[in-house]
């Protein structure tokens, strides 16, 4: 007798595709409370038994208590970290992921996966301009890509076999993302932070940081910033990348967030210097509108990477051969078994093109441009600075770090927008980051009515 946990139940299936059908037909994403509404212990309380409960059951507690107390990253009213909205192509085609069991660990057992995957690793490449033989693989997030390229540059990058005399360094600005600093303490290196007065890393910053340097002969890599987490700022990519080159270090560049920019025309140019790149990080499930989770992690010379990641086990022998079109994505990052997260960005590029993709960010770098006027026109409010790309810092005035916390809080709890605080030079001060295309300019002026 067949196990029932492995047949298809019409019943269970309509239920779930009817309760998918809802969500995605709302219009617009209601924001949700978060963790901060009420208890969820009394609802899960004694939910996982012996004998199991009813569907109907099970699906109803998600949907009454615990959908409701997560904050919802595709409303448009979500301006806090860095948000996420998926086309609904997108989601959709996540769910035929999970639906049809996909994983994307080698091209022996997943190779039309493998295929898609790379198509949309392509776009990336080429929008960064980086060679044709350029590639990678989708890793889970900007924090496991930037660890990987880091793990390469440090035992396959151009400083590797050169002698040191103490542990591995990378320069780094104090506005690089969290996450390189744990990458650092993980792989055994240490950093070199290069001043940057006006949060922006340039070559010419990290030149003299270099020729002050008495341990500079132990720096094997340089990574810069293509859209900042707190205030979306461009490092000086060019710059950087001639003084990487000059001293021949790996240059690696995090475009997490601020990588979809490429699209658009009005924020380009702030890249140039990106195709000069020996690795690059660019986030889809943030700012290219693909479902969690979906980085992008690219190499120069692939063989590089493949060299340093490839796992060997007798098990694992028949994965490996020298044919020139397989591709195992797990020789390129610190995985082996791994989802097949970059079909629903695929699927979705593909029906929808890329044009509509360049005039989505383009909207949203407009609505940050028109939300910075609008602040800038407020006389008790401060700009802190124009945007590069789509986050904008400002202040209230007269307004401490309580006031920006009571302020948030009531923010949430009129579901008028999901706005977090943040620092800026040690002051707090407000953040919106726009990601949404349907963020509109009134729903700015109507959260900024509240500040009043």
């Amino acid at each position: 007798m067949r196990n029932p946990m492995f047949v298809h139940d019409e019943a269970l299936t309509d239920l779930v595709l009817d309760y998918c059908r809802r969500r995605l037909a709302l219009d617009p994403v209601p924001l949700d409370w978060g963790g901060t509404h009420g208890s969820l212990e009394g609802a899960l309380a004694g939910l996982i038994n012996p004998l199991g409960n009813s569907p109907e059951t099970v699906l109803g507690i998600f949907r009454d208590r615990l959908a409701d107390a997560v904050i919802s990253c595709d409303s448009p009213r979500f301006l806090s970290f860095i948000p996420a909205a998926p086309t609904k192509a997108a989601l959709l085609f996540d769910m035929v992921v999970s639906c049809s069991s996909l994983q994307g660990t080698s091209w022996l057992e997943a190779a039309g996966a493998v295929a898609a995957e790379n198509q949309a690793l392509r776009v990336l490449a080429d929008l960064a301009g980086l060679p044709p033989g350029a590639g990678g693989c989708f890793v889970s997030g900007g924090t496991l890509g930037n660890l990987s390229a880091l793990v390469v540059a440090r035992d396959a990058g151009p400083a590797a076999g050169r002698p040191r005399t103490g542990r591995p360094r990378v320069a780094v600005s104090t506005e690089a993302h969290s996450s390189i600093g744990n990458t650092l303490r993980i792989i055994g290196a240490d950093p070199l932070l290069v001043p940057v007065p006006d949060h922006r890393l340039t070559g010419h910053a990290l030149r003299a940081a270099l020729d002050g340097d008495p341990a500079a002969a132990d720096l094997i890599a340089v990574v810069a910033t293509a859209g900042t987490t707190n205030a979306g700022i461009v490092d000086d990519l060019a710059g950087v990348a001639a003084v990487a080159a000059d001293r021949d270090l790996w240059f690696h560049v995090d475009a997490a967030y601020g990588g979809a920019g490429l699209f658009s025309p009005l924020v380009r140019d702030r890249f140039a210097g990106i195709d000069r790149a020996d690795s690059l990080v660019v986030d889809p499930h943030k700012w290219l509108f693909a479902p969690f989770d979906c980085a992008g992690l690219l190499y120069r010379n692939p063989a590089l990477a493949r060299a340093v990641h490839a796992q060997e086990a007798s098990y694992l022998e028949v994965i490996h051969d020298d044919a020139p079109d397989h591709w195992n994505p797990t020789d390129y990052a610190m995985h082996l078994t791994r989802r097949a997260r970059g079909l629903p960005l695929w699927f979705s590029l593909a029906v929808h093109g890329t044009d509509a993709y360049r005039t989505a960010v383009d909207t949203v770098v407009t609505t940050a441009r028109a939300a910075a006027d609008l602040i800038s026109a407020t006389p008790h409010l401060d700009l802190v600075r124009d945007p590069d790309l789509s986050i904008v810092l400002f202040r209230r005035t007269g307004w401490d770090a309580a006031d920006y916390q009571h302020w948030s809080e009531e923010l949430l709890a009129s579901q008028v927008g999901f706005v977090t605080p943040s620092r800026w030079e040690g002051e707090p001060v407000a953040r919106l980051a726009f990601l949404h295309p349907d963020t509109t300019v009134d729903i700015v002026g109507e959260i900024l009515d509240t500040m009043a």
